[in-house]
């Protein structure tokens, strides 16, 4: 099969929202890894490395990944700050597309 002929690999998650999904907990996440105060080394590798999925550097892992890997972390960030609404758009991304 050509590589042209190959479905998508979420293909079975069709009319599912996965940028949009992405972006708001990215939004959500970066309003604490982007502040000096709240931010540390751990999550600047975190960005460091998302840096490189969006540049097209690093083939073998994208955005998704990258996330799907940090969730208890990211769980941890929003519950420190008693961000709801980042949990919850943190739980939809989880159950949509992990």
């Amino acid at each position: 099969m050509n590589a042209a002929a190959q479905p998508d690999r979420y293909v079975s998650f069709l009319d599912i929202d996965f940028e949009g999904n992405m972006v708001r907990v990215l939004t959500h996440l970066r309003r604490y890894i982007d502040n000096p105060e709240t931010g540390n080394a751990f999550w600047d590798r975190f960005k460091a490395r998302l840096a490189a999925i969006e540049a097209g550097e690093n083939s073998i892992t994208d955005k998704l990944l990258l996330l799907h890997s940090h969730v208890y972390y990211m769980v941890e960030l929003f519950e420190d700050h008693d961000d709801d609404q980042a949990l919850k758009d943190l739980k939809t991304l989880e159950e949509e597309c992990f």
